[in-house]
């Protein structure tokens, strides 16, 4: 599903857009109507600072949130890595013709695996598909083996395999847990608040107006930022899946 948030270069498209004319509005439409006789300017920058305020708290909580969701990420991946190499051991202990079996099937997955961090979010569904039925494969002939030799050694090699399974698990919900949308309207809303209220406040606006635009420069470089560290596989920020990249070196 198509969603802003997986776009960090629209969000710093758009959010420089708005603000830019949020500041332009204030300052060439609506300061026309201000009133000189009842304005009071230090209330005004009393408001202004600490809309401003607010923005930038609200800025670092959510550069905050976007930056463990990215380090949860890489912690998930090493943990994915690592359940795959224990279970390509574990393999050993299976006979000889299963356990060869299910180390093939891991160079596989992991092959796959890789794949997951580094592919497009429109190439990301056939990925998906080769994994599932890697992993069912991977399941069924792990079960079967277990079958004919229902013994401790066996509980060992499939619980290696079903933690293999349980880490793919968690590492796909991690890429799909993201700032909340609130969060951004939110953002949004306040961002254009201010923005507002600087136009609106500027004491000259035509001939000075330049000045005013790094507010909103600013602002949509960091929201940007946000974006880019909080969306698993667009932008420049990614998860690189360096375990897994060592990992499938060290199987062949």
């Amino acid at each position: 599903m198509w969603t802003l948030n997986n776009h960090p270069f629209y969000i710093f498209l758009l959010s420089l857009t708005g603000l830019c004319a949020a500041v332009w509005f204030g300052g060439a439409i609506l300061r026309r109507y201000k009133r000189h006789e009842n304005w009071v300017y230090e209330d005004f920058i009393l408001v202004q600072t600490t809309t401003l305020t607010l923005l930038g708290l609200i800025i670092g909580f959510t550069f905050s949130m976007a930056l463990e969701r990215f380090d949860q990420r890489i912690v998930l991946e090493e943990a994915e890595a690592n359940a795959i190499g224990t279970a390509y051991l574990r393999a050993d202990l299976m006979p000889k013709t299963e356990g060869e079996e299910i180390r093939q099937l891991l160079k596989a997955y992991t092959a796959e695996r890789i794949l997951f961090y580094t592919v497009e979010l429109d190439a990301l569904p056939p990925v998906r598909l080769r994994t599932h039925t890697l992993q069912q494969t991977l399941w069924s002939s792990v079960a079967r083996a277990a079958s004919l030799q229902p013994d401790p050694v066996m509980a060992i090699v499939v619980t290696g395999v079903n933690d293999v399974l349980s880490t793919e698990g968690r590492s796909q919900g991690a890429s799909w847990n993201q700032i909340p949308k609130p969060a951004w309207y939110l953002l949004a809303a306040i961002a254009i608040c201010a923005n507002l209220m600087v136009g609106f406040g500027a004491r000259k606006f035509k001939g000075h107006q330049e000045i005013l635009f790094i507010l909103p420069i600013v602002i949509s470089i960091t929201f940007f930022l946000i974006a880019d560290i909080d969306s698993p596989r667009s932008g420049v920020i990614r998860v690189a899946p360096k375990n897994l990249i060592t990992l499938m070196q060290s199987l062949q």
